[in-house]
Order: C-alpha cells, then sequence, then structure tokens
C-alpha cells in the first residue's frame, strides 16, 4: 500500500489515537477497569432530563423531527441555533456580534483540524508558520492535528509552589517570544490536562502580544466560560474580533452529538466554514437541535450553575482529599483545580517514567493518562514531563477512590 504524505502521517500511531484505542481494548480485555483516563463528562441526572424534555418536543412536532433528520444545514450549521447563540452571548457579555460570527462544527476537534491548518503550516510565499502554544502542558488533542510537521511551538511553564501539596502553572512571559513563524496562539482555559485557568491578566496579555503580531488568539472554552461552566475560580469570558473562541456542547452532558462552535470575526468565520463545507459537507442537526430553546430561554445558564459546576467542583474536592490521604508522605504536588475534571500530579523525581507508571497502573485495572503526551512542541529535555500523570474523577465514586488506592500503592512502590 503506497500512501501520500498525508496518508502516511494520519495513519500512523499517535498520541491520542493510541490513548482511545487503548481505553477502547482496555474494556474488553478487563470489564472492570477502572477508567480515571478518558475525557468523558459525568452523568448529571438533571441534564439529561433537559436534554430528553427538548428531543422529545422536537420529536412530537413533524416539521421539527424533518428539519432533525431530513435536512442538511450549510456549512456554517443551522441558522436559528446560531441565532439564539448569538443572542445569548450578546445578552450575557455585551460582545457586538450575530449569527455571521458563528460556526458549528462536528465536535471541537474537528474544528481544531480546520483551524490549526488555517493559520500554520507551508504559506503561499513558500515560508512556514507554526501554533505556538504560551502555556504547556496542553491538549494531546492538538499533537497531532498539523498538516506538516514542526507544527507547533511552546513555552515552558513558569511553576508556583503552593501549600498543601499544590502548585500552579502560570505563564511565564520572560521566555515567550514569538517570531515570524508564528501562525496563531492558542491556549485551553480551563486547561485539558491540568485544570489550570490563566487569569484574566494572563489572557489580555496574550491577547496584546497577538494583535501586534498580527496572529489570532485561539481560546479553547470547551470546559470554560460561559459553558459548561466548569470553573471553580473567578474568570471572565473573553473574545473580541482577534479572538477565536471554541466551545462544545460535550461536557455539558453531550459528547454523543459531536457539537462544536466557532466564534470569530465573519472573515474567519467564512474561511472556516468553506473548509468545513470541503471535509464535513454539513454538520450535524441533533445537538443544535437540542440546544436552540435552552439559548432562546437562557435554561442553559440555571442548568450550568444550579448543576454543572457544583457537581464537578464537589468531586474535585474529594478527589484531592483522597489523594492527601493516600499519597501522605510521598513527593507529589497536584495541579491547583481551577476547572475541567481531571487532577494532574506531579511526582517529583519519579524514578520510572509517566509511560511506565501508565503501563503498571494499566496491569492492574486503572487506566490513567501519561502526562508526556502533554508537552508537545517544548523544546529540549525537561524531567518534569515525565514526572507527571492526568486522572479524571468523574466516574463512579467507589471505583474513583478503590483507583486512588491502586496508584498510591504503585507510586509507593516506585519510590522504594
Amino acid at each position: 500500500m503506497k500512501l501520500s504524505v498525508f496518508g502516511t502521517k494520519f495513519s500512523r500511531d499517535s498520541g491520542i489515537v493510541g490513548l482511545m484505542d487503548d481505553l477502547g481494548s482496555a474494556l474488553v480485555e478487563n470489564p472492570g477497569m477502572i477508567m480515571m483516563g478518558g475525557g468523558n463528562p459525568g452523568r448529571l441526572p438533571e441534564a439529561e432530563s433537559t436534554f430528553r424534555r427538548h428531543l422529545e418536543n422536537i420529536l412530537a412536532d413533524p416539521d421539527k423531527r424533518h428539519r432533525l433528520f431530513g435536512r442538511y444545514q450549510s456549512p456554517h450549521g443551522d441558522h436559528e441555533f446560531r441565532i439564539e447563540l448569538a443572542a445569548f452571548l450578546k445578552r450575557q457579555f455585551g460582545w457586538n456580534l450575530t449569527e455571521r460570527n458563528i460556526a458549528i462544527a462536528n465536535g471541537s476537534q474537528s474544528a481544531f483540524f480546520v483551524l490549526l491548518n488555517m493559520f500554520a503550516g507551508e504559506m503561499p510565499d513558500g515560508s512556514r508558520r507554526s501554533i505556538h502554544l504560551p502555556l504547556t502542558p496542553e491538549y494531546l488533542g492538538y499533537a497531532d492535528s498539523g498538516l506538516s510537521e514542526d507544527f507547533f511551538s511552546a513555552t515552558r511553564p513558569e511553576i508556583e509552589l503552593l501549600d498543601d501539596h499544590l502548585f500552579k502553572y502560570r505563564v511565564d512571559f520572560s521566555r515567550l517570544e514569538l517570531g515570524e513563524e508564528a501562525g496563531a496562539l492558542c491556549v485551553s482555559r480551563p486547561t485539558n490536562p491540568t485544570g489550570n485557568v490563566i487569569t484574566d491578566n494572563e489572557v489580555a496579555h496574550l491577547d496584546e502580544i497577538a494583535r501586534e503580531k498580527g496572529i489570532p488568539l485561539i481560546l479553547d472554552g470547551a470546559y470554560g466560560l460561559p459553558f459548561p461552566n466548569i470553573l471553580f475560580t473567578e474568570a471572565t469570558p473573553h473574545w473580541n474580533e482577534n479572538t477565536i473562541l471554541a466551545l462544545s456542547l460535550s461536557k455539558l452532558g453531550m459528547p454523543g452529538v459531536r457539537t462544536g462552535i466557532v466564534v470569530a470575526r465573519e472573515e474567519i468565520i467564512n474561511a472556516y466554514a468553506n473548509a468545513n463545507g470541503i471535509v464535513n459537507l454539513a454538520c450535524g442537526n441533533i445537538g443544535p437541535a437540542i440546544a436552540t430553546e435552552m439559548f432562546r430561554s437562557g435554561e442553559i445558564e440555571k442548568l450550568t450553575n444550579s448543576h454543572v459546576t457544583p457537581f464537578y467542583l464537589d468531586r474535585a474536592t474529594k478527589t484531592v482529599d483522597e489523594f492527601r490521604r493516600a499519597l501522605g508522605d510521598l513527593p507529589y504536588r497536584i495541579h491547583k483545580p481551577e476547572g475541567a475534571f481531571f487532577l494532574w500530579l506531579w511526582f517529583e523525581g519519579l524514578p520510572v517514567s509517566s509511560q511506565e507508571l501508565y503501563q503498571r497502573l494499566k496491569k492492574r485495572g486503572v487506566l490513567i493518562v501519561p502526562g508526556h503526551h502533554c508537552f508537545f512542541g517544548l523544546e529540549g529535555d525537561w524531567p518534569h514531563r515525565h514526572e507527571c500523570i492526568r486522572v479524571s474523577y468523574v466516574q463512579d465514586e467507589k471505583q474513583v477512590r478503590r483507583g486512588i488506592e491502586i496508584i498510591a500503592d504503585e507510586v509507593r512502590k516506585a519510590y522504594r
């Protein structure tokens, strides 16, 4: 089989594909596997009830039902949904936008494949541009999305040590230097994998740098504001004409409907929609159909503030306490949980790599994510990148507690 450069790159093993495949095969090999590595949201009865009610209303109406199942939407996505979402964002934050500033994607992973390759790679003049990550570690799902090599660059973070075995990554602006090869800045807020939330001041500074360079600032808000609002710290939503804001319905509780959202100036939205039409033809209708009325009525705000945010905050607090108890006097730190639904653990001086720890835990029936995958784009050897793991805490609480005991036991063995 002779493959093109594209075929060779995208058919080979990669971090995200390997881990997703491992998650699936692990359940076949061991149905009792404790799944603390995946990105599935927790099950919230209130959210599921809301989605079911809206879907049942649609199915009961022949015209709405036909629109759901029997019609393609434009490459921009469902028009009514975009109108209601734009109105919601304008009411909430005073942003000067309309439906022409919004496009829909078949999941934000699909959106980022298009967006990142729009601004980086080979340019018309023969030069090459890259996506710069001002803070690393960063979302593993970006890592293999580039159509060319050396697609990402990254700045090593400043590490602030906090009390109670906590720490926090901060953008190290003294290290952040952008050359002419930078095509865009990209950062997730809250950050997957660490649960970090860059501050309003950091966002403002990054926005200033991007404007000075004439490149966009891409903010991935899949876990953030204004929905699903899985945030445990103060943060102000950010968008302007130089910002591309990516949102999603997945972490609200609908990962299966694959609905990503791009908010940007019209020029960018039109370019994205054209590319989306080529790659996807049209986007799925179920997510927008369910959510349209939620934005129109403002129900989505009540759902997030009253149910989604408190659920994850409670789980985060309990899981940190459980890890503190289980890890005891081991040399560990936990990134301050500020959002998303993962804990990022740092075992300083860990005698084995995070990959080796991952394999050992897998054999004992616990799946986590080894941290080294999340430092892509960073030059030079840095021991820290092999000392961290990502742990999800949204599964059954008894299973999570059992998983924590096994993780603590295996880490303790590694230090002996």
